[in-house]
């Protein structure tokens, strides 16, 4: 038994953040799956883990975790060593301006996107909604390939949490029915993050299970 216990579904991307990150720290966690085809969400129990009812959760001992980028920055914080939790504030804080650019901007467009195009019936895809988040998508990638073209990961030269949280989106977006303009800075750097063993395990996952579905 272990004291680490992640709750989620193994296709969700906001699971497969926390997940990522704890594979790469090496640390022995129990994955208990709920949400989708496993229900589960609705139960008082879950409910009492997170009043909003999604996944990820992390339980750690007598800490209960939700909020998928914060449960990142924890498991990278009390795992991750120097790796992915630097010591100097000065070297983090490219990590967290890239990690909350994912959250209020890259996934503004480009889970919107992944909704209308799969989860959406195609017979209820909305077009003019599709052209806005593909608009704000490509917008997006243009803004982290200026960064990729000048470092091999979005916060600098080493990999971070920062590219967990935004690399989550690249399998997704490269099997997606989609046109996308070829950035050669993102090329290079979804190449990278294949050749880790952690990102090809979590998030080269197939999502077909949630085509046409809209409940979480």
């Amino acid at each position: 038994m272990t004291d680490l216990i992640l709750w989620g579904r193994a296709s969700s991307a906001n699971l497969q953040k926390a997940r990522w990150a704890l594979e790469e720290t090496g640390v022995r966690f129990e994955l208990r799956e709920v949400g989708g085809r496993f229900g589960g969400l609705d139960t008082p129990e879950f409910g009492a883990m997170n009043p909003n009812r999604l996944v990820p959760v992390l339980q750690h001992g007598e800490l209960t975790l939700w909020e998928s980028h914060a449960v990142v920055r924890y498991v990278a914080a009390v795992f991750g060593g120097e790796t992915l939790w630097p010591v100097d504030p000065t070297d983090r804080a490219p990590i967290d301006q890239w990690t909350d650019w994912t959250a209020t901007t890259f996934q503004r467009g480009w889970i919107p996107l992944f909704w209308q195009l799969v989860r959406t019936p195609p017979e209820n895809h909305d077009t003019q909604a599709i052209a806005a988040a593909l608009k704000d998508t490509v917008a997006a990638l243009q803004i982290m390939n200026g960064q990729l073209e000048k470092t091999d990961y979005l916060a600098g030269d080493e990999f971070s949490y920062a590219d967990i949280v935004a690399g989550v989106s690249l399998y997704r977006l490269t099997t997606m029915e989609v046109d996308l303009p070829s950035l050669a800075g993102i090329e290079a750097w979804h190449e990278r993050l294949k050749r880790r063993p952690a990102f090809e395990k979590t998030v080269c996952i197939s999502y077909e299970e949630l085509r046409g579905r809209s409940a979480h």
